[in-house]
């Protein structure tokens, strides 16, 4: 129960705590509040008292009882988190061994106030942060609970979530939230008894779900709408029936609708991003095919071919910056998984503009766009230096073949040599030049272990070896080239000299003496 306090007057800190942990008389809410304020705005010699109080609150055995009022009458969010915290920890470790009614009451008032905060727009807006911790607190109960004792829920928020376009909002971030605790935190805190349960319930009742999805992506118009619909249908593809993905309208929606809207662009094409990435055997070869031509003759509506990728991620905004990332990682993903289907004769002209796109962005200077490209031309390098020189015929190349040389090789030459070219002029420092002076004016060398710096190296080196054993003299022809600019100063710079040696440097051995 709750009764309002008269005006605060100033008491003692002494007091104040007594009153705070005395448990036979009601929670004095304002009293708590400035409890709380003065954690994060009194004096250093008192905020150890005041600390110890608030720890001696939250675990007393009765605290539970008080959180109805804190979260209804507290003015100050952070004690209102006070309160979200006492009953998570009740919902993690005194559940089960609460009285029944009492586990009803709370989950009642619970999600009666998700949704009477997050069923109007401007309150939503104005307490984002405090209903996304109610929302995690829902879905502990919802872990405890579901579906034994809730085997309605799905029905019951899907059904809400038609009902007030702000709600499903909120509703979508709650599923997304659950989808996450289940499939990938689940292991971690749960025992795999309760994850395969969970995972079963979820399953049973996702028709339900993509339908809410399907409704929504086909109607709503409010982009925050759309975004938190996009991320939370992210969540679910990896786990989903490739059914859901394949034979309804989910792609043709999202390179349709949604990739060339800017305010959704980042969202559909992560979600794309994981559909790709997808490896779920031939039989959906030829729904991968389709899916990589569709988003190809979208991409250069969006970023033109002959857009200068660095400069445009350099100059872009954060949302531009994050496109291209992500464009990235699409290519990166679908390669990794789908290439090969990719080498069909109808299929190449896309596939090298794609890969352009590719070499372009390996361009940018940000190390982790950048790390994501080398990841993957590494593996690439490796693929093609390791396969049989005595492939069979492909239809990628017409004509007569010297046994030794794979079609595939030849096929990636011209790519591989733009590869190259951006290997060379952006290798970083190794280890084993780093000469600093020291304190006595003295040149030594400093020896720096496992820093990003140094593996970055190890890296690039790597790719650049196997790079220069699938065509050596196109190495040297870009390093002889490159030097030459350094002579007649074309080019000259100190770094573009010192990246030059470090690449000439780091694939010592790798060529044969007449090189």
């Amino acid at each position: 129960v709750y009764y309002p306090s008269s005006p605060p007057s100033p008491l003692p800190l002494t007091t104040i705590m007594e009153r705070i942990l005395d448990f036979s008389q009601p929670l004095d809410v304002p009293l708590l509040d400035q409890v709380v304020e003065r954690l994060f705005t009194g004096t250093a010699a008192e905020r150890p008292a005041i600390q110890k109080v608030i720890t001696q609150f939250q675990e007393h055995p009765d605290a539970w009882t008080r959180v109805d009022s804190i979260l209804e009458h507290a003015k100050s969010l952070q004690t209102k988190y006070v309160g979200l915290l006492i009953l998570e920890n009740l919902i993690k470790y005194r559940w089960k061994a609460l009285p029944r009614e009492q586990c009803e009451g709370i989950k009642t008032f619970i999600v009666s106030l998700v949704i009477r905060i997050s069923s109007d727009p401007a309150s939503l807006a104005r307490e984002k942060v405090f209903v996304g911790k109610l929302n995690y607190t829902l879905v502990q109960i919802l872990k405890q609970e579901w579906p034994n004792r809730w085997e309605n829920f799905i029905p019951e928020i899907v059904a809400a979530s038609k009902t007030n376009e702000s709600l499903c909002e909120n509703n979508m971030s709650i599923l997304k939230l659950l989808s996450e605790e289940i499939f990938d935190f689940g292991s971690g805190q749960m025992t795999q008894a309760k994850v395969k349960e969970l995972k079963a319930s979820f399953n049973k009742d996702f028709s339900l779900i993509y339908e809410l999805c399907e409704f929504i992506l086909e109607r709503a118009t409010k982009p925050s709408l759309i975004v938190v619909t996009l991320e939370t249908l992210l969540r679910f593809l990896g786990w989903i029936p490739v059914g859901y993905i394949f034979e309804t309208k989910m792609i043709d929606t999202l390179l349709e609708r949604y990739l060339p809207v800017p305010v959704s662009r980042n969202a559909a094409l992560q979600c794309l991003t994981e559909i790709g990435s997808l490896s779920i055997g031939p039989a959906y070869d030829a729904h991968f095919i389709k899916m990589f031509m569709f988003f190809m003759s979208k991409v250069p509506l969006i970023l033109p071919p002959t857009t200068n990728i660095a400069v445009a991620y350099e100059n872009g905004s954060r949302d531009e910056q994050t496109f291209i990332q992500y464009l990235s990682l699409f290519f990166t993903g679908f390669f990794r998984a789908h290439i090969m289907i990719l080498e069909k004769a109808e299929c190449t002209p896309m596939l090298l503009e794609a890969l352009g796109y590719l070499v372009k962005i390996s361009q940018v200077e940000e190390v982790e766009v950048f790390k994501i490209c080398l990841d993957y031309w590494s593996q690439l390098a490796s693929e093609l230096y390791h396969e049989t020189p005595y492939m069979p015929a492909s239809p990628l190349l017409l004509g007569n073949l010297p046994l030794h040389a794979s079609p595939r090789r030849v096929f990636y030459g011209p790519v591989l040599s733009r590869v190259r070219a951006v290997m060379i002029g952006r290798m970083p420092r190794p280890e084993e030049v780093l000469i600093v002076e020291d304190e006595n004016k003295q040149l030594i060398r400093e020896i720096i272990k496992d820093t990003d710096s140094i593996n970055l190296y190890k890296s690039m080196r790597e790719t650049l070896i196997y790079l220069t054993h699938l065509d050596c003299d196109d190495t040297q022809s870009i390093m002889l080239e490159r030097l030459a600019a350094q002579v007649n100063g074309s080019e000259w710079s100190w770094h573009n000299l010192n990246t030059l040696c470090w690449a000439i440097g780091s694939i010592s051995g790798a060529q044969g003496e007449e090189y």
